[in-house]
């Protein structure tokens, strides 16, 4: 096991072995924790009961963080010329369709969303290769496919995250930056953590929170009191 940085010892020790926070006390803690020099994504991992493998008890949706994610979102919009204008003024920081088709069968995926419309997904569905294994692909149950491209940007832009459950039963998600005031990352996570509780599903049985864990860039994680939360 690898040895523990000076850093890494402190903030393991404000840490209380065994003790679960509440969701605020652990948002003000994950700044305190937090040794980086660069401003250091706080994410959350949330476990839960159910069997991914099942489709189900798949879970999967969509959030929007109150105050965003504090990152910097490139998005590509793959549309027909009479949607690229709508797109750019949205915030759309690519825009075309066919010259990137081309480019990202190259290789290039140099962007964090792809929106696109209904009517383009027949020459954006060939590109599964690529962007499956970079969950890039355009799906409508994220709002990526859609007719209201501008919409779209604009909310991505402003913090909608697109989550899924993993094959181990885990959801991962950046709900903001360390630089970030306490009650903001405790609001984001809040919001999250709210939307997959409505998102239970029917087939899932037993406890559905299985662990809640709030950390940051090379963090340790500080375990939440599930019953503390809101809302679930």
């Amino acid at each position: 096991m690898a040895k523990l940085t000076k850093n890494q010892k402190k903030a393991h020790a404000k840490i209380e072995a065994g003790k679960a926070y509440t969701l605020q006390a652990a948002a003000a803690l994950v700044k305190e924790i937090t040794t980086t020099k660069f401003d250091a994504s706080v994410d959350i991992d949330v476990s839960l009961g159910v069997d991914p493998r099942k489709a189900n008890q798949m879970v999967r949706g969509i959030a929007t963080l109150p105050h965003g994610t504090g990152k910097t979102v490139r998005v590509l919009a793959l549309v027909t010329p009479d949607k690229e204008e709508e797109a750019r003024a949205a915030g759309a920081d690519f825009v075309g369709l066919d010259e990137y088709v081309a480019k990202i069968e190259g290789g290039w995926t140099d962007v964090d969303i792809i929106i696109t419309t209904p009517a383009c997904m027949a020459k954006v569905g060939k590109l599964g290769r690529v962007l499956g294994p970079r969950n890039l692909m355009p799906n409508p149950k994220s709002g990526t496919v859609t007719n209201e491209v501008g919409k779209a940007v604009t909310e991505v832009k402003a913090g909608k995250i697109d989550f899924k459950v993993d094959k181990t039963g885990i959801i991962h998600a950046s709900i903001g930056k360390v630089s970030f005031p306490a009650d903001k990352i405790y609001e984001n996570a809040l919001e999250i953590i709210q939307v997959i509780s409505k998102l239970k599903p029917s087939a899932a049985k037993g406890t559905y929170f299985k662990s809640i864990h709030v950390s940051s860039t090379m963090s340790p994680g500080i375990a939440i009191e599930t019953k503390s939360v809101a809302g679930i």
